[in-house]
């Protein structure tokens, strides 16, 4: 059986999708292609839109879960074309689609992602795989973090305790003990999610490059111990969160208007390195590695933040890993799609909160080769 799989992921900064071809042949997944695809200005707002209460939500949802779904579709051939591999060498593609409201509390919390799966299956003739999380959540998990699992299997270490760090919208971390035994995951708060926000607001730009405008500004200590006394912080883990409650609105009710926009810009980035680390010392302090991954790798002074606060901790990205730091969850999710084909669980029931191990994603049949 072929070991070639598709991971499609977009994630909470909205900034497009993330396609990537695997080969699962070895122990270190290698991708063999990868494409980043921005969402046009007009798809985005219009997925922004539906991440808040509003009217005519359900035909909204309707038409851009079909018109993702089709856009995905559009990003695995042309990924294929860029490969110059063919569809039949294709298991699956494990598409995360597009998380538009993650509620996960009980009694009965709920996920919701968009991007017809049925639109990828039929516009590639290739199987795929999604809805992964709702499963987990029905065993009584969270439906987040995922990745852990995948971390796990593919980063673990005999010789050190490890943290995987992704700063994506929101951030997440996974700690893996040399033992292989205890490992727990949970998502730390905001990774970009609060600074993309502001750049885009403030100075029309999707992101910091490199942190340069949170370089620039001075950090506001009574600001960023308003923002640190959130309980979400203090809250144990297996947690998980979203844009729901991150967001300009929240911050909008704890900042003062008279800021300069260059000095919350500073004290967003600290918000970002203070709560993941504050995280990593309290629930992984003997983990002497940390590993980042995801769109918050790319930003230098984040990074630099982080290293001032994991002073005892060495940081590194992936990368010396042998996975590229910016493919690690779309891989992630190909690695899921694996697993489903094979009849194996994707989920960490330490990390979610679920009750037990479960096969994560549904199965979405590619037309048949005569098309009917």
């Amino acid at each position: 059986m072929t070991k070639l799989c598709i991971g499609l992921m977009s994630g909470t900064s909205l900034d497009g999708l993330d396609a990537v071809l695997v080969d699962f042949s070895n122990t270190i997944p290698q991708v063999i292609e990868s494409l980043s695809r921005p969402y046009p200005d007009e798809l985005r707002r219009r997925i922004l839109k539906l991440c808040t209460p509003g009217e005519d939500e359900i035909d909204q949802m309707g038409r851009l879960d079909a018109e993702l779904g089709a856009w995905a579709a559009e990003s695995v051939n042309q990924l294929l074309l860029q490969a110059d591999t063919s569809y039949d060498e294709i298991l699956a593609i494990g598409s995360h689609g597009q998380t538009i409201r993650h509620r996960p509390s009980p009694p009965f919390g709920f996920t919701l992602q968009i991007g017809d799966p049925n639109q990828i299956a039929y516009h590639t003739g290739i199987t795929t795989i999604a809805d992964f999380r709702r499963l987990d959540m029905a065993a009584g998990g969270q439906g987040a973090p995922l990745v852990p699992a995948f971390h796990q299997a593919i980063f673990h270490s005999a010789e050190e305790d490890r943290v995987i760090m992704n700063i994506g919208g929101i951030a997440n971390i996974t700690h893996i003990p040399r033992d292989g035994q205890s490992t727990i995951g949970f998502d730390t708060g905001p990774g970009n999610v609060l600074m993309d926000a502001w750049m885009q607001a403030y100075y029309q730009q999707p992101y910091d490059k490199n942190g340069n405008i949170a370089r620039s500004g001075q950090i506001q200590q009574d600001l960023l111990e308003t923002l640190l006394d959130d309980a979400f912080f203090e809250t144990p883990p297996p947690k998980s969160t979203g844009r729901e409650h991150f967001n300009m609105g929240w911050l909008g009710a704890r900042i003062h208007k008279t800021m300069s926009a260059r000095d919350v810009m500073a004290t967003l980035c600290e918000l970002t390195a203070i709560s993941s680390s504050d995280a990593i010392k309290r629930y992984a302090s003997g983990s002497k590695s940390c590993f980042l991954c995801g769109g918050g790798a790319q930003n230098s002074f984040l990074v630099e933040r982080l290293k001032h606060h994991l002073e005892e901790a060495r940081v590194s990205t992936t990368d010396e890993l042998g996975l590229n730091s910016a493919w690690v969850e779309a891989t992630a999710f190909a690695w899921l799609a694996y697993r489903r084909m094979n009849q194996l669980s994707g989920n960490l029931p330490p990390v979610t909160g679920a009750e037990q191990s479960v096969l994560l994603g549904s199965i979405y049949q590619a037309r048949s080769a005569s098309g009917t």
